[in-house]
């Protein structure tokens, strides 16, 4: 049964990569319609669209902390970080993976959130840092940009088991 199911998948796979390849001539004889013209926009780069946050790159140092899970439970590692406004921390995985950064956006100010969730890289969600599943892996938050405050975070898959810290910018 299992081979008549992989044949089944193999053959769906080949035909889809074989079929739909049909080439139409297309008539150059017509001009298009003026109003199908697009205007050719300006060279530069593009502006972000409107209401969006550009990422702020950090301008001071960069805190580091550990994500550990072991015989002592999950943690990070410190757990609650001082820093500046535009520093940046360091989420290394030490063990016990997988680990993620999350901060929950009922907890984040509101005059911050946009920023914060925009200075964070390849997010699975808003304010919610991919899963790092290897020792050594490392994500980098920058706080450029970001207000003074107090921001809780935890990590997803450990959060009942107390693995949760914050990070206050001065």
């Amino acid at each position: 049964m299992r081979f008549y199911a992989l044949a089944l998948v193999a053959s769906a796979a080949v035909l889809g990569a074989c079929g739909g390849g049909e080439n139409k001539a297309t008539d150059t004889t017509k001009a298009p319609p003026a109003a199908a013209a697009a205007p050719t926009p300006a060279p530069g780069a593009a502006a972000p669209a409107a209401g969006a946050v550009a990422k702020v790159a950090p301008t001071g140092a960069t805190v580091d902390i550990k994500m550990v899970g072991d015989d002592k439970g999950y943690r990070f590692e410190p757990a609650n970080v001082t820093i500046k406004p535009g520093d940046a921390v360091r989420f290394t995985m030490v063990s016990g993976g997988p680990h993620n950064v999350a901060f929950d956006p009922s907890t984040v100010p509101a005059d911050s959130k946009a920023q914060l969730d925009a200075n964070m890289d390849q997010k699975i969600s808003e304010l919610s840092s991919p899963m790092m599943m290897n020792p050594n892996e490392t994500y980098t938050i920058s706080f450029g940009g970001v207000k003074p405050g107090v921001y809780p975070f935890h990590c997803t898959p450990h959060l009942a088991m107390g693995m949760k810290g914050t990070i206050t910018v001065q």
